[in-house]
């Protein structure tokens, strides 16, 4: 296993929203964090040495887009998944929130409707209802080890004020790779209602062995003028406090569209880092996220090992794919509120408590994998302790 990922990185007073906030968000200091979904290792090397590069040139004036980086994002795109795309498609954005907030303004007005499938990244929720769109849920259906897509319901939701649906796709937080049936099914349903779909991918590179990212705007050409996919290296590469995302768009007629109203927002520039680190992450970064994903995928097995071995009440979803865990406490019998004072109190691991996921989630905890092994043995033990004090 690759000592890059081994190594433990002071992260602490480094203005780190993942560990300098934890009184802020805990209400204690010594809480082992793993909930933010950014991760504890270095980006690979190629974007650090494009981003010292860019820094010892030491001008850092307003800067030019480069034709260069479009073409790295298409190679990126046909290499990945097999999706070929104009080098003309890419709308560029400050973050993939930001560019669902976008699109809502662009193709919906006030009062219209939004599906969502529930429990999904939390954001999704805010950007719907800040921007006074009535949010529609469509719950997933779980099998007690992943989840599926109800279509009967989705077609019940769908009402003459319906919109557009916000697809999250691999699912944030539980990990599933929607595959190529569910989402012609959600296509059509989707065409047949005359709905965009706006599609947040950004998780879409990390992927489980065995298991291929198709992207939804792949799978009927006639919905280009409607399916809208964002993206970003930022969960892939560890780069979120970069800024930088994009959004496919095939059709011109709606780019066209989306770039008038980016330009009454004035956030229609990205900065000079962000050109630079997007850049070497798409062209040098794949030998690195291979790494990353079997790392990734071995913490899984840790940490799944070891709850069937110590805390057989502690249930899990299986992923696809992301370096996310969905962990179902249910079997614990306590209240939200109470796991929640127990994790903090007790254990002192830091998780996204399933909740804010929607109601959904009320049994579960989302858990980050992207951090040294050893960081997931001390939560782990952690965990275990208070859960045999607990006596469960």
């Amino acid at each position: 296993m690759s000592e890059r990922f081994n190594q433990v990185i002071e992260r602490r007073g480094t203005n780190s929203l993942k560990w300098d906030m934890l009184n802020e968000r805990f209400g204690a200091d010594d809480i082992l964090p793993l909930w933010v979904a950014d991760m504890d290792f270095r980006a690979p090397d190629a974007v650090i040495e494009a981003i010292k590069e860019k820094a010892d040139h030491g001008i850092f004036g307003y800067p030019a887009h480069s034709k260069s980086l479009d073409l790295a994002v298409q190679s990126w795109l046909s290499r990945r998944y097999n999706w070929e795309v104009s080098e003309n498609s890419f709308v560029y954005t400050l973050g993939v929130v930001p560019a669902l907030s976008h699109l809502i303004n662009t193709f919906t007005e006030q009062g219209d409707e939004i599906i969502i499938q529930t429990p999904v990244y939390y954001p999704f929720y805010d950007v719907i209802e800040k921007n006074e769109r009535t949010l529609v849920r469509n719950p997933l259906k779980y099998d007690g080890k992943q989840y599926d897509m109800d279509f009967e319901q989705l077609e019940d939701v769908i009402t003459e004020k319906t919109k557009m649906l916000l697809l999250c796709h691999p699912h944030n937080p539980g990990g599933r790779v929607w595959k190529r049936t569910e989402l012609e099914k959600l296509v059509a349903i989707c065409k047949k209602h005359n709905l965009y779909i706006v599609s947040d991918e950004i998780h879409a590179d990390l992927l489980y062995e065995g298991h291929s990212h198709i992207p939804i705007a792949s799978i009927d050409p006639e919905m280009k003028d409607r399916i809208f996919t964002c993206l970003a290296p930022s969960k892939t590469f560890n780069l979120a406090g970069i800024q930088a995302s994009y959004i496919v768009m095939e059709d011109s007629a709606t780019r066209l569209k989306l770039k008038k109203f980016i330009a009454t927002t004035f956030t229609g520039m990205n900065n000079s880092f962000a050109e630079v680190a997007m850049e070497a992450a798409y062209t040098h970064g794949e030998p690195w996220l291979q790494e990353l994903m079997t790392y990734i995928q071995s913490n899984y097995k840790l940490v799944t090992d070891f709850l069937s071995e110590h805390m057989p009440k502690v249930k899990w979803m299986e992923p696809d794919g992301t370096y996310l865990l969905w962990l179902d406490f249910s079997q614990l019998n306590f209240t939200p509120a109470e796991r929640k004072k127990w994790l903090i109190e007790e254990a002192k691991v830091g998780f996204n408590h399933g909740a804010m996921f929607g109601e959904e989630g009320q049994g579960f905890e989302r858990m980050n994998l992207a951090c040294p092994a050893s960081i997931i043995e001390e939560a782990l033990n952690r965990l275990k302790a208070a859960y045999v004090k607990s006596g469960h």
